[in-house]
């Protein structure tokens, strides 16, 4: 199986990608988590991202707030799928990080989650990464018919 890289401009932006890594050990997806500015280690960072798909990796998520260039910056070095999740992280409350992670040039896509969205990150991933993954691509089909099962459970209880 590919692993999946999740990438951080800062290690403050460590809390909001807890939901992100326990999907992923929840559906046992290996994953290296690293932190790489796009601005203060821009060498590191493009360095990671040529690397990556040599190195075992199917997907990079890259999280990063304010300026947010990260996602767009490693995908500019490498042609694995990129997924940004736009930090809230300033007075903007993640407006802004939004905008520069999902505004990418024609040629060089990243795909982008909520602000904050770090388990729809790790889900995205999961399912770019079950496209060749039989065993996986059950694992999401079943965790979606837990999530239907549990709807309908709801629904009953407010109409007994």
């Amino acid at each position: 199986m590919k692993k999946v890289a999740v990438i951080m401009g800062s290690d403050s932006d460590l809390p909001v990608l807890e939901g992100c890594f326990k999907t992923l050990k929840n559906l046992n997806i290996p994953y290296e988590a690293h932190v790489y500015s796009a601005h203060r280690t821009p060498f590191e960072a493009a360095q990671f991202a040529k690397s990556a798909r040599e190195n075992g990796f199917g997907v990079i998520i890259a999280a990063a707030g304010k300026a947010a260039h990260l996602a767009g910056a490693l995908a500019a070095q490498s042609i694995l799928p990129v997924i940004g999740i736009p930090v809230k992280a300033s007075a903007l409350d993640g407006l802004d990080a939004l905008l520069s992670t999902v505004q990418m040039p024609g040629g060089i896509p990243v795909a982008t989650v909520a602000i904050n969205g770090s388990e729809n990150a790790a889900l995205l991933a999961a399912q770019m990464i079950a496209l060749s993954d039989d065993e996986l691509a059950q694992k999401l089909l079943d965790m979606r018919e837990n999530m239907h099962q549990s709807v309908l459970k709801k629904d009953a209880a407010l109409n007994v």
